[in-house]
């Protein structure tokens, strides 16, 4: 047995064991239903005859350390079907499970002791000696719909950290410590940089100090990209069925696009036969309107006008390609596109950032002939390099190859994984790279970029994929030396991927102290007192001229007051100005997260220290002159 198989076994147990201790504490009226191993333990939920909170944790867990004293031995037993319902004839949850096993399932039980039974299919410990050294603790209780359904009963599931020794648990749980500490969201909401609102779930309003790193982050992305020849363009926010049906996203992936019904489909709320709602000008009031928008079919009218948000830009690149005819001589042709994208998620899925319904990407569709793949893929690579190196990323390089159901030429295929392999074994090695075998899309084999946040996870940000269907999907050609026409191969590139998810991934990681060109605000200026003023706009005005992004406190109010409010947004050069700077055009500045300071420094020098941290786009403060 491996480690995984291992764990899976002890973590499994250890649910039973929990929920033998809940029914022993909170007694036989207990409903219990399901409990998984996850990643770092288990749960189990139940409907406890009873409110549970944290402070019932401790005891729960001296119960369960109490069962595992007893060495209990686990038995097996195999029974029927009318066996297993007279038995569990007082659990609901386990009497449903059971009608809903295959008429030919073999029922398995499992007893822990004489006193607790479970439906379940195993495998387990033989005797609870074997968890006698467990490593575990209650992370949490929260509720949990029977079966994920919000119209089934309310159950409580109960969370238990597992693992096999002290060690591992306390590591773990510190790492979780560190996490909450990191946590994006909280940090978000204590430097102003996002929000969300219930009105638009999973759509983050970005607050004016967030925007400012935002468009930071999109200038940096457009400066490399104009080095490596790409050209930017934007698009239609929605498009109509049409053009999803062309490109194949309405049949593989309509669950998950926002629909903007036409006007064509709208009715009259009163009318006998049915009519066009010209405009909404035309509804005699909002109520009226409101029951015309009610009763619009969405789907399958004729003159379908049906529209929906784009949750991709491959369709808009294509007909921005088709456009005119195009020359081999002028390939690669490198679309970059940021525009809005919205894509639907269910609400338990959405994270911050993380997860999100409306995003932007640093999108990218090349379009190459096939001889040049392998340069061009290799230039992006190169190009995610740079990017990620200046974030102090680390990533691993993931290669999918031809699923079953793939489309278009097998040979075509087989060359473009064979330039592929030849990009990747040059760049990391033979065997320094994951190979998925038939793990890529249908329309053509990629390359996904996992990079590794602070915490160990890891995210999968940037993505190159080949794709041969889409060209042919929309007719694409361009004219070849020979003068004959022939198909493009497009490549589909994100580096950031969701410029949502790469903000969260990297607060995290920084935990909210960005690296200089990155921050919100870089210099907050304080002038001590009134008089000081003038001279605090003659500092604001150098370095804004620069480029610098500035905020200064011009307030009446104390300065330990102005400085503490800088260091709480984390502003990385706090300037404080009195008399002696006003007089000898210097500054004096305190360094973030140190009780450093430069004193004296000319202003000269400070506009010079400023540039070249946004220039060089640093990591590490300059805190030296």
């Amino acid at each position: 047995m491996n480690k995984e198989e291992y764990l899976e076994v002890y973590r499994h147990s250890l649910a039973h064991v929990l929920a033998k201790a809940v029914i022993e504490i909170y007694g036989k009226d207990v409903q219990y239903a399901i409990g998984p191993q996850i990643d770092d333990g288990c749960y189990y939920d139940f409907i406890i005859p009873a409110s549970v909170t944290e402070s019932d944790f401790p005891a729960i867990e001296d119960k369960m350390r109490e069962i595992l004293k007893r060495r209990e031995n686990w038995v097996r037993k195999e029974i029927s079907r009318s066996e297993a319902l007279e038995l569990f004839k007082d659990q609901k949850f386990k009497t449903e499970l059971i009608n809903d096993l295959p008429e030919d399932e073999i029922i398995t039980i499992y007893y822990t002791g004489d006193d607790y039974v479970d439906l379940c299919r195993g495998p387990h410990v033989e005797n609870s000696q074997e968890l006698f050294n467990a490593a575990f603790k209650i992370k949490s209780i929260s509720g949990a719909y029977w079966r994920g359904d919000e119209k089934r009963d309310q159950l409580s599931r109960i969370y238990l950290y597992a693992f096999p020794s002290k060690d591992e648990l306390k590591a773990h749980i510190k790492m979780i410590e560190e996490a909450l500490e990191r946590d994006h969201k909280k940090i978000g909401n204590e430097l102003d940089l996002f929000m969300f609102d219930p009105t638009a779930p999973g759509m983050p309003y970005w607050l004016p100090r967030g925007w400012k790193m935002y468009q930071e982050l999109l200038k940096f992305s457009r400066l490399i990209q104009s080095k490596h020849g790409y050209t930017e363009i934007s698009a239609p926010l929605i498009n109509n069925k049409k053009l999803w049906l062309i490109s194949g996203h309405w049949a593989h992936y309509v669950n998950n696009m926002f629909m903007v019904p036409g006007l064509a489909g709208y009715m009259s709320a009163d009318a006998e036969v049915p009519g066009v709602l010209e405009s909404m000008d035309d509804a005699p009031d909002e109520a009226k309107a409101v029951k015309m928008l009610a009763k619009a079919p969405l789907y399958n009218r004729e003159n379908d006008d049906t529209m929906a948000a784009k949750p991709m830009n491959c369709p808009n690149a294509m007909l921005t390609y088709k456009r005119t005819v195009h020359s081999y001589k002028e390939l690669p042709i490198k679309y970059s596109e940021y525009d809005v994208l919205h894509r639907k998620e269910k609400s338990g899925q959405m994270n911050g950032l993380f997860r999100v319904q409306e995003f932007r990407q640093d999108d990218d569709h090349t379009f190459v002939a096939e001889s040049q793949i392998e340069d061009e893929i290799a230039d992006i690579i190169a190009t995610a390099d740079e990017i990620y190196s200046t974030f102090g990323l680390t990533y691993r390089a993931e290669f999918s190859t031809r699923p079953d159901d793939f489309m278009g030429d097998i040979e075509v295929w087989n060359r473009a994984e064979a330039a592929l392999k030849r990009i990747l074994d040059k760049k990391y090695g033979e065997g320094g790279y994951e190979i998925n075998e038939g793990d890529g899309a249908f329309y053509g084999p990629k390359i996904d970029l996992q990079i590794k946040d602070a915490l160990g996870r890891e995210w999968q940000c940037g993505t190159i994929q080949l794709d041969f269907q889409l060209p042919h999907n929309f007719g694409l050609t361009y004219q070849d030396a020979d003068g004959t026409l022939k198909m493009p191969v497009v490549i589909h590139r994100a580096i950031y991927g969701s410029f949502e998810r790469f903000i969260g991934i990297i607060t995290e990681n920084f935990k909210g102290v960005f690296p200089f060109w990155l921050n919100p605000y870089q210099v907050g200026i304080v002038p001590i007192r009134q008089e000081h003023n003038e001279y605090a706009a003659k500092v604001e005005q150098a370095l804004t001229a620069a480029g610098v992004r500035v905020e200064t406190d011009y307030s009446d109010n104390n300065m330990k007051e102005k400085i503490k409010k800088f260091k709480n947004y984390k502003d990385p050069y706090i300037l404080v100005l009195g008399d002696r700077e006003a007089a000898e055009e210097t500054v004096s500045i305190n360094l973030r997260g140190s009780n450093k300071q430069l004193q004296n420094v000319p202003l000269s020098k400070l506009v010079e220290m400023c540039k070249k941290m946004n220039d060089e786009h640093t990591l590490e403060l300059i805190d030296s002159i």
